[in-house]
């Protein structure tokens, strides 16, 4: 059985399969505390359905790219047999995981996209560092900045671990409404740090605090 949060259609807004149309399925649950969480209600809030129910809801949308996310999905150990079951019914499936849960057991063609918390989360200390030996050529990793201190510790953690090499790509994602999209792009510049600026493109089509999009 899968604690669900909600499952839902939209067009994805992050990572670079950004602008395609998705259908999301939200684990609830996460032992985190983000200080900028966009998600606080899927701590909590969540109803039991067993894999055959989501993998049915899942069909009915008729989409072939599929994210798992929470919460933090790999908190629950029946996420491994409905990312396989995906695979297996030949969608393309990412994974969103906050960095902190081993990634060991994630079947080897998901999209795993690392989100390594940076000081201003307050989470920066949680992370598993295992996780980023185990990143593959078509995994992404994200940091969502708040801040200066925010980026220069993505930028010394991307050079650290020659990420922009490893993976598909890297993304620095800033804190909607409190991190300034221009000084980050101008930082990324000055910089020439080899790494992607991208906004969360849902809260741009949508009011940002509505759900299901």
């Amino acid at each position: 059985m899968l604690t669900i949060n909600e499952i839902f259609y939209s067009i994805q807004g992050e990572s670079t399969f950004a602008g395609r149309p998705c259908v999301f399925v939200r684990l609830s649950g996460c032992d985190l505390r983000c200080s900028w969480c966009d998600t606080e209600y899927a701590f909590h809030q969540g109803h039991k359905q067993s894999l055959d129910d989501v993998l049915a809801e899942v069909e009915r949308r008729h989409c072939q790219l599929v994210e798992v996310t929470g919460g933090e999905p790999l908190r629950q150990k029946d996420v491994y047999p409905l990312m396989q079951s995906l695979l297996d019914r030949g969608r393309t499936v990412l994974l969103e995981t906050g960095g902190h849960v081993s990634t060991a057991d994630v079947p080897a063609p998901v999209v795993t996209i690392l989100d390594v918390k940076c000081p201003g989360s307050g989470e920066a200390d949680r992370t598993e560092w295992s996780n980023l030996d185990r990143l593959r050529p078509h995994d992404e990793v994200k940091f969502v900045v708040k801040d200066r201190e925010d980026y220069e510790y993505a930028r010394n953690v991307i050079g650290r671990h020659d990420l922009t090499a490893r993976v598909a790509a890297v993304h620095l994602s800033p804190v909607h409404d409190v991190m300034d999209l221009r000084s980050l792009s101008e930082w990324v510049l000055a910089d020439r740090l080899d790494a992607r600026v991208q906004v969360q493109l849902h809260k741009y089509i949508w009011d940002p605090r509505t759900r299901g999009v």
